[in-house]
């Protein structure tokens, strides 16, 4: 069985096969030699991983970010948070970190924001003065807030792997990600000072007033999304897809930028995504089972109760493995695959399990950003044109940021929990 469960995925996983096939593999290696349990147990337990209610969110997220991407709703964010922020050395780079939190709570997909932000952002910031390694870095390491601002997807996943209140979870992560935004633009002002670049422009009125007219319907996406469902006027899964409706809406009618045809290859690509999200979901939830079946999460248990390891301990030592996992695996991969695991250690070491499913997001948002394999890294290359190794050393600073918030959020709760107490009680 160690076989099946530990070498078994590691072997495949070497050799490159897709995450999907390696969880379903050792399952089935599993079944046929060491375990006498009918085959059968193997397809009920498939489409029973990806019977989850708050499952039914991922497609109409994925939807409405993919149609409010398309056309010039980054632009009109891009105008609004700039006109805001003009006078502060280093507009243009806090603008860029602005949007991306602002595009994060319509979209919760963090290549589509590197994508969609770093085409608008990145010419602006060479052109006003930007060392473009600082500039690519920037862009790439700002789309991990995405995950972290509600709507994130990995939290609806995390949500039911960990039996956890997608609500709760949202809530939770408002903070963690403003608190990281805030970091982010503190060095791009002290970095912007230091340097000599990206001076500010005086604060206008009446440009003010114009981009915020035209952002208005942009802005209104989170609003709807948050409010919605904080308000209990409906669930995330309903503010999906209201937020879906409210897309179509902005973009066919109000923007008139979208044709029909358009519509619906926005809503093809979503199928696409959607079926890449969920086989990986309904493998690792018959991994998931297996592990459970064979008493693996019971006796990690044991063991770490064996061995005194207390909170803080283990916290750190689960960083540190996240951080690993996150270099080489996608967020929704490792939540589905560690969550199972982890979560009854969480409980019986009494670690808030909305505090560890912020913790275990931001680990595995800076995995996307992280060199050699971070998916943004790829994304940000083939958009802004640029090479690896200036990327790479465009986002050393960025990810040092980032691990100093990753700290400040496992080892002070509050900031976590603090949202779930303003907008749950």
């Amino acid at each position: 069985m160690s076989f099946a469960l530990g070498v078994v995925p590691v072997i495949l996983l070497l050799l490159g096969f897709p995450i999907f096939l390696v969880l379903l593999t050792a399952v089935t290696v599993a079944l046929v030699f060491f375990m006498n349990v009918p085959l059968a147990a193997l397809h009920q337990n498939l489409f029973g991983s990806v019977s989850a209610y708050a499952l039914l969110s991922v497609p109409y997220f994925i939807y409405a970010g993919e149609l409010m991407g398309r056309g010039s709703v980054a632009r009109r964010l891009v105008d609004f948070v700039q006109s805001s922020v003009g006078p502060l050395r280093g507009s243009i780079g806090i603008t860029t970190v602005g949007t991306a939190t602002i595009f994060g709570a319509i979209s919760g997909v963090s290549a589509a924001a590197v994508a969609t932000i770093g085409r608008v952002m990145y010419p602006s910031m060479v052109k006003d003065g930007y060392p473009k390694p600082f500039a690519a870095g920037l862009v790439t390491a700002v789309g991990a807030i995405d995950i972290i601002i509600p709507p994130s997807i990995p939290m609806i996943v995390y949500g039911a792997a960990a039996q956890e209140s997608v609500p709760r979870l949202y809530a939770a992560g408002i903070i963690p990600g403003i608190l990281i935004a805030v970091i982010l633009s503190a060095y791009v002002m002290w970095r912007a000072k230091s340097g000599g670049f990206g001076a500010g422009e005086p604060f206008d009125m009446t440009r003010f007033l114009h981009a915020t007219g035209r952002g208005l319907w942009a802005l209104g996406a989170p609003f709807i999304i948050l409010g919605g469902i904080y308000g209990g006027i409906f669930s995330p899964t309903e503010a999906a897809a209201v937020a879906c409706i409210y897309a179509i809406f902005v973009t066919r009618f109000v923007f008139r930028e979208l044709s029909w045809f358009d519509i619906l290859d926005a809503a093809a690509a979503t199928t696409r995504f959607t079926a890449q999200i969920l086989i990986v979901v309904a493998c690792a939830g018959v991994f998931s089972w297996l592990l459970t079946v064979n008493q693996v999460p019971a006796a990690l248990v044991a063991w770490l109760q064996a061995l005194g390891v207390g909170q803080m301990t283990f916290l750190l030592l689960i960083n540190l493995l996240l951080l690993l996992v996150g270099c080489v695996l996608d967020p929704l991969s490792a939540i589905l695959l560690l969550t199972p695991l982890l979560i009854p250690v969480v409980k019986a070491l009494g670690i808030d399990t909305v505090h560890f499913g912020i913790v275990m997001t931001v680990n595995l948002a800076i995995g996307l950003f992280t060199p050699p394999f971070g998916i943004n890294i790829f994304v940000a290359q083939s958009v802004l044109g640029v090479e690896l190794k200036a990327i790479y050393r465009g986002i050393l600073p960025f990810v040092l940021l980032y691990l100093i918030a990753l700290v400040l959020i496992t080892y002070f709760p509050a900031i976590s929990l603090a949202g779930v107490w303003l907008l749950m009680n």
